[in-house]
């Protein structure tokens, strides 16, 4: 017997995810043949900051923490890869790894502190410890300072194979992009998911009942953390450059945006937010040196319309 998915549960549909892992696996090959092979740079763009925007769902949709400090994890993430770099290191994998372990433990300090608090205290403790690692390191001139980190070189897979070129470092943001969103959504699903949007809706109810709170958030701060330091490591990649300015309140700003834009508390939020936000930034700058007034304009649209995000559409469509 086939069970009906609960109100926490978050289904996956699968025929549209497959219609659209097809086609970015296609995509390569397409834009080769269309003599297009910038849009595979673009859309490996999309991807990472998709990855980023839905570990920021994790815990603002659905674990109900504003942080406005998520662009520190992405900026270490990314640190952790150039200092690798510049020391040497050219391995792919020993990268990402210690980028996520990188943001993992930072993640774990900050939650450890910021959610002993909540409300505007909890977002400015976030804001806060983000400012002081970006002015950390503009002040660390061994890493450049405020000029930024410069890679000169890509990252290789090892057994011969390299990132040299656009499709295969495309091939393995996608690879990990799939990888995140089906560990988020398997992880939704679980009890620890379920007990993390519980939280989210009435926390005091949960530790009532007996749910260890504050290791739950943690838990999930410290994740969601590490997934945006793997964003970052990939955006250091792809740029071959690394900033203080990654680490700036505006970044996480940015990616917030993202998120409100494509749905809080929805799997998919992540994902359209980064996609919209991303692609409209793209058309825009093209016709005007004021695209940020055109894109506030589209926000603000969304956020009269469509108080939930663009995927809370489908919801008031599906209504009778």
């Amino acid at each position: 017997m086939r069970l009906q998915p609960g109100l926490l549960d978050h289904p996956l549909h699968w025929r549209p995810g497959l219609g659209l892992l097809i086609a970015l696996v296609l995509l390569p090959e397409l834009a080769q043949a269309w003599g297009q092979g910038f849009y595979v740079g673009v859309v490996s763009r999309i991807l990472i900051f998709a990855l980023a925007a839905t570990s920021l769902n994790l815990i603002l949709g659905f674990g109900g923490m504003v942080s406005f400090g998520h662009a520190a994890f992405v900026g270490v993430g990314a640190y952790a890869a150039g200092i690798l770099m510049q020391h040497g290191f050219s391995s792919a994998w020993l990268a990402l790894a210690l980028a996520f372990v990188a943001a993992a433990s930072l993640a774990f300090v900050i939650g450890a502190i910021s959610l002993r608090t909540r409300g505007v205290y909890f977002i400015m403790i976030t804001l806060a410890f983000a400012q002081m690692l970006y002015y950390l390191m503009v002040s660390l001139k061994t890493y450049g300072g405020d000029d930024g980190l410069s890679l000169d070189r890509r990252f290789d897979l090892g057994f011969g194979l390299g990132l040299s070129q656009d499709a295969p470092f495309y091939y393995l943001v996608l690879a990990l992009a799939v990888g995140v969103f089906l560990l988020v959504q398997r992880l939704l699903n679980s009890r620890f998911g379920h007990a993390l949007q519980a939280i989210r809706d009435n926390e005091t109810r949960m530790a009532a009942i007996g749910f260890p709170v504050y290791r739950f958030k943690l838990m999930a701060f410290v994740l969601a953390g590490a997934l945006a330091g793997l964003a970052g490591a990939l955006l250091a990649h792809q740029g071959g450059f690394v900033s203080p300015s990654m680490m700036q309140w505006s970044e996480s700003g940015m990616l917030m945006v993202m998120v409100i834009l494509g749905g809080v508390g929805h799997l998919y939020g992540g994902l359209v937010g980064a996609v919209v936000f991303l692609v409209l930034e793209e058309f825009l700058s093209s016709i005007t040196i004021h695209w940020q007034f055109g894109l506030g304009a589209v926000l603000l649209a969304v956020v009269l319309l469509a108080p939930n995000g663009l995927l809370s559409l489908r919801l008031k469509w599906k209504a009778p």
